[in-house]
């Protein structure tokens, strides 16, 4: 596996802070959510911070696999729909939460199955960005973000080190 050339590694505290500031950015947005959709498996830890947040208690998924390495996305599967119940309205009142839209390709999934309800994530990169109603960082296409569940404790060689071979 080839290393990105921009690395952009999440720490759980940090990933914490970023769930909550999305939460808090969302609670302006609706009065009340009738339900949490959360695109599995990044859509999870989001979810669980902030459907605490903003105290939404019915929350469901919807399984897409998208990533088969960890260097390209594969072609797109939808595993698990999501309960037809909240398809109706065409999603109107229902949050959609993932960590992050990079291609926008499972996003557009996603939202052509609810095009009425509000999408967050909280990364955006430049080519998903279009299909999101409300992040917290956006960053460059060409960045990786490294999760803290996909990370172990190890150390790490100084930028300067790194650039000399």
């Amino acid at each position: 596996m080839s290393l990105p050339e921009k690395a952009f590694p999440v720490s759980w505290d940090q990933f914490h802070r970023d769930a909550r500031a999305l939460a808090w950015r969302l609670s302006g947005v609706n009065g009340e959510w009738k339900a949490m959709v959360c695109i599995t498996r990044g859509g999870l830890v989001p979810a669980a911070v902030i459907s605490r947040e903003l105290g939404i208690r019915l929350i469901e998924t919807v399984c897409v696999a998208s990533y088969h390495d960890y260097s390209e996305q594969g072609e797109l599967r939808v595993l698990k729909e999501v309960n037809p119940a909240l398809l109706e309205n065409d999603g109107e009142g229902v949050l959609i939460v993932d960590d992050l839209t990079d291609t926008g390709k499972t996003a557009a999934i996603v939202r052509a199955m609810m095009p009425r309800a509000h999408f967050a994530t909280i990364y955006a990169k430049p080519k998903g960005r279009p299909l999101v109603d409300t992040f917290v960082t956006e960053v460059s296409q060409d960045t990786w973000i490294y999760f803290p569940w996909d990370m172990g404790f190890s150390y790490q060689k100084p930028i300067s080190e790194k650039e000399r071979g």
